[in-house]
């Protein structure tokens, strides 16, 4: 069977290993008697990729990949490679596992970068480009042929000046190298198996017995799709999650103010979900989630405000509460300016004709002014948005809205639309009814986009935590009205997050960032109303997860207001 190449230049066909059960010469075991004769090893075997098949931990199934092959083989050592960038130039084969009995060595690798310096990389081409077979391991990667050396000293095929090195190094004295190649479903290299110094019952080192070989290749078979299975689930894993990113990343490009919101609101979710994991007492005692429960609720928190994909940019970059597409306040301005003008005018007119009450009529023209400069920035003002705005206030921009002003024909016009005072009279924020119910709808196209995802069993609550963070816990919120008991704990806690977030954010351009001591009161004040959980609130507070973000994103110093957390609680 002809089977494809590790990659370009190299033209050897090669031969990767089932899992039949064959005899010390290669012939398949078929008759009974001839597999009672091996039954303990043949079970063993079975039982082998079992455990393989069920251990979803990757650096475990790796280290029991290698411990089973130096049990079976009674090898003093072993170094598990995992072939990386296979179809690029930099292809390599990476020490991933490596175990000595002898010298007490049981090395994982991790993600500290200095490890190069231990155990380097084994490049499969060489400077040249071309593959390289001096090294026994990355030939049989190019070749796919087991290779069984009785006494690496004794072989000139390939260069063994490393293990000679080390020998010194350690007073070790490696002698027999048997070395597999682990072929996944598409008979591609995915890896290297690689045992060390055989044993006799005694204990003495010998050569790896023929008899030995086929044990071990249906050993390698069972952990390469073993190995290959958990490989491809990683890779998906790491696709969705950089699909996710790229997501947040896409909406966060809509609208410089709302730059990163979608990277910071995991974080906060992150921390308040491991401090109610690490509760003891309490509605919280039982709350606990596993690895899968950690990406779910990651992907989730990632995914939070995919909607917003959908939602116009003028609405997310709104930044005053008459900007459209441009801010209306410039139209405004020019009418003040222009009823400025007419009163200049009026009293020039007036000076020409009674010149002998210049003073009275310059100081009426300066009251005028002054009043015109103190309605225009109150105006301004009213246009930025708040938390609250008066009914005295509204009363002032209904009075204002009745002055008037003459336009380029001539003819007389309020100074606001109703339109203007529609928006400047908007209560809180900067957003209408009208454009806030806009904005709400990102709620309902992201339930709609994650419910259209054929999200695995593992992931299957992803669109009910990311769908309800502004849902309220008396049922008031949106957008399907869900109350408390309907919410699981992690939608619960991506509500607290949002909110917290969005509070203390530097990027939005219709609030200057709040101190913590005014988001934690806004936010005391939403439990009290029943809008976000109160148990979390508690915990958030309590485990003083609002400090540990606030130094996790570095909030500015003139945010940093509280110490004592008992006037929130």
């Amino acid at each position: 069977m002809h089977h494809h190449n590790i990659g370009a230049g190299d033209s050897r066909s090669t031969t990767c290993y089932s899992v039949s059960i064959v005899d010390s010469k290669g012939a398949v075991m078929s008759d009974e008697s001839q597999i009672s004769g091996n039954e303990q090893v043949f079970w063993h075997l079975i039982e082998i990729g079992i455990a393989l098949s069920s251990e979803h931990d990757t650096t475990k199934l790796m280290e029991s990949i290698l411990k089973e092959a130096q049990d079976i083989t009674r090898a003093d050592g072993g170094t598990l490679y995992l072939l990386r960038d296979r179809d690029h130039t930099q292809a390599r084969l990476e020490f991933n596992i490596v175990r000595n009995d002898s010298l007490h060595v049981h090395w994982v690798r991790s993600l500290d970068a200095t490890e190069a310096d231990i155990y380097p990389s084994l490049p499969l081409r060489d400077s040249l480009g071309q593959a390289e077979h001096h090294n026994v391991a990355t030939h049989v990667a190019w070749t796919r042929q087991l290779s069984n050396i009785p006494d690496v000293y004794e072989v000139t095929d390939f260069d063994f000046s490393g293990a000679r090195r080390f020998d010194e190094k350690n007073g070790y004295r490696t002698r027999s190298l048997l070395t597999i190649p682990l072929c996944n479903h598409d008979q591609e290299t995915i890896g290297v198996l690689q045992l060390i110094n055989a044993r006799d019952e005694t204990g003495q080192v010998m050569a790896f017995p023929e008899s030995q070989e086929t044990i071990v290749r249906a050993l390698a078979s069972l952990a390469a799709v073993a190995l290959d299975n958990r490989i491809l689930f990683e890779q998906h894993k790491a696709l969705l999650k950089s699909f996710t990113d790229t997501i947040a990343d896409a909406i966060d490009a809509k609208s410089p103010y709302t730059s990163a919101h979608c990277r910071r609101v995991p974080i906060i979710t992150d921390m308040l979900a491991q401090a109610a994991c690490e509760e003891q007492e309490g509605p919280l005692a039982d709350f606990t989630l596993d690895t899968d429960d950690w990406y779910e609720l990651r992907v989730a928190s990632g995914m939070h405000d995919c909607g917003k994909l959908v939602t116009p940019d003028y609405l997310l970059d709104k930044s005053t509460k008459l900007h459209r597409m441009r801010d209306g306040m410039d139209v405004i301005d020019v009418r003040v300016v222009v009823m400025m003008r007419e009163a200049e005018i009026d009293y020039l007119r007036a000076l020409q004709a009674q010149p002998q009450h210049a003073d009275v009529l310059l100081a009426d023209l300066e009251a005028k002014i002054t009043q015109l400069r103190e309605a225009q920035d109150f105006l301004h003002e009213s246009n930025r948005g708040g938390e609250f705005f008066s009914d005295q206030a509204r009363q002032r921009l209904l009075e204002l809205a009745a002055w008037r002003w003459k336009d380029a024909q001539g003819h007389e016009q309020t100074l606001l639309t109703e339109e203007d005072v529609a928006y400047l009279g908007i209560q809180r924020g900067t957003l209408s009814a009208e454009e806030r119910e806009r904005i709400n709808e990102h709620m309902v196209v992201t339930i709609k986009m994650l419910n259209s995802l054929p999200f695995p069993k593992s992931l299957h609550r992803v669109p009910e935590y990311a769908g309800g963070h502004h849902e309220r816990m008396d049922g008031s919120g949106f957008p399907q009205g869900l109350t408390r008991e309907q919410m699981s704990w992690p939608a619960r806690m991506m509500a607290i997050a949002d909110i917290f977030e969005a509070l203390t954010a530097s990027d939005r351009p219709y609030k200057p960032p709040m101190k913590l001591s005014e988001s934690l009161r806004i936010m005391q004040r939403m439990r009290d109303q029943h809008h976000i959980d109160p148990d979390l609130y508690q915990l958030f507070l309590r485990r003083r997860v609002w400090e540990n973000y606030a130094h996790t994103v570095n909030l500015s110093r003139e945010q940093l207001d509280v110490e004592d957390i008992s006037p929130f609680l």
